[in-house]
């Protein structure tokens, strides 16, 4: 079994070397275009490594190539290729275009990151608030897949059981209780909590951004957002 494994993850890495950076111009990435013709998001990977990275390619297609660059080296770290030299590019991608990074990946990808600094970078700080993001997203991701299954976003809001929440304790688990949607400060003290951590680089403004999107995406937090009413609780910014 050791040896099939084994067997299978040196097949992972098989041409590795030929996608591995060297003297990457990310300026140039960054204005080239992808033209792959229509987008198609992957689910899962081969065991071909240049299969995958083909598949990553059309899935950024009319996109900056920089972000499929973004991805490949997340690949090549995943698959245990030169593992401290593809981190090493990782991280100094990050350091020099953040900012285009985070506004141009979407959550899959942003999370796809948070992962990463969370399993290889050298600053415990950098790993806590990266670790942060990601569990945050794999939250609410597991949050709206079992609204999927239980059919759960064909129900509409219960105005009493709303006004139920506003005047009684609704007991969940283990002392846990409801959010008291419309007046509950539970998540602007959240906010105030986690807004230092935000500041840490590069892991702090993800998370930043992540938590910015989940406010405004068909999330619980957007959700409970549009049924808030007392201004001196709201946790979003507009």
């Amino acid at each position: 079994m050791r040896r099939l494994l084994s067997l299978n993850q040196h097949r992972k890495r098989w041409g590795a070397s030929r996608h591995a950076p060297s003297g990457t111009d990310l300026s140039c990435l960054k204005e080239t275009i992808i033209d792959f013709g229509d987008a198609e998001q992957t689910r899962g990977s081969t065991k071909s490594l240049d299969q995958h990275l083909e598949n990553l390619r059309r899935e950024f297609s009319g996109q900056s190539e920089l972000l499929w660059y973004h991805a490949k080296l997340i690949v090549l770290i995943r698959r245990e290729f030169q593992t401290s030299q593809q981190y090493a590019e990782f991280r100094s991608l990050w350091e020099q275009e953040g900012d285009f990074l985070r506004e141009n990946l979407n959550i899959r990808w942003l999370v796809s990151a948070t992962d990463t600094f969370a399993e290889h970078d050298a600053d415990p700080a950098v790993r806590a608030v990266a670790m942060m993001a990601s569990v945050l997203v794999n939250t609410v991701k597991m949050q709206e897949s079992e609204r999927f299954i239980t059919h759960a976003a064909d129900l509409s809001v219960d105005p009493a059981r709303v006004a139920t929440l506003q005047e009684e304790l609704v007991p969940l688990f283990e002392g846990m209780s409801c959010f008291t949607a419309g007046t509950d400060d539970t998540l602007r003290n959240m906010m105030w909590r986690l807004h230092p951590f935000m500041s840490v680089e590069p892991s702090g403004p993800i998370l930043d951004e992540i938590w910015r999107r989940f406010q405004v995406e068909d999330t619980v937090f957007n959700r409970m957002r549009l049924l808030h009413r007392r201004e001196k609780t709201r946790w979003w910014e507009d």
